[in-house]
């Protein structure tokens, strides 16, 4: 059978990691579980919460990006990839329960993962969510836990588009 579009594990991961499969036959996105335990820190503790203090009680911020690394989204990994066609792209989208039930919102809003991110030399491939916790306490996010969906999509191509670059990392590297 001639593989169109899917799921596979990467290389390292153990057979506890299950395939994305779709809640109902009616559901749109595949969900992704987490691959491990991860905590998701409040932006409260720092960042944020310090900033809004200093604000109000009129003091300087810090002038170097500390406060902005203390609110960096976390990335939640999944040791899933996928495979698609050339014009198709997955769409990472938020569980609609994790801003209400657990503060949780997507650090990048929605996430793309390009046809050509399958198998790339630097991390094969594995798909991860990156959270910012915007509840008062950290948030534990447990091996096995579904934390987002995917949902794979076609897009169009304008006139005249002539990239002939080809992906040379993983996570982030379209942009170097």
């Amino acid at each position: 059978m001639e593989k169109i579009r899917g799921f596979e594990r990467l290389t390292t991961a153990d057979d506890s990691i299950n395939l994305p499969i779709r809640a109902t036959k009616g559901a749109a996105g595949y969900d992704f579980e987490a691959a491990c335990d991860v905590v998701i820190p409040t932006i409260w503790k720092k960042g944020i919460g310090t900033a809004l203090k200093a604000a109000l009680l009129g003091e300087k911020l810090l002038t170097d990006d500390t406060m902005l690394k203390q609110v960096k989204p976390v990335l939640v990994p999944t040791e899933i990839k996928a495979y698609m066609g050339e014009n198709e792209y997955l769409q990472l989208c938020n569980r609609s329960s994790n801003p209400m039930k657990n503060f949780l919102l997507l650090g990048n809003g929605v996430g793309v993962i390009d046809s050509d991110y399958y198998d790339n030399t630097n991390n094969e491939g594995h798909i991860m969510f990156q959270f910012i916790n915007f509840g008062l306490t950290d948030k534990v996010i447990k091996k096995g836990e579904r934390i987002g969906q995917g949902i794979f999509l076609p897009f169009l191509k304008a006139d005249g588009d002539e990239s002939t670059t080809d992906r040379t990392g993983g996570f982030g590297s379209s942009g170097k």
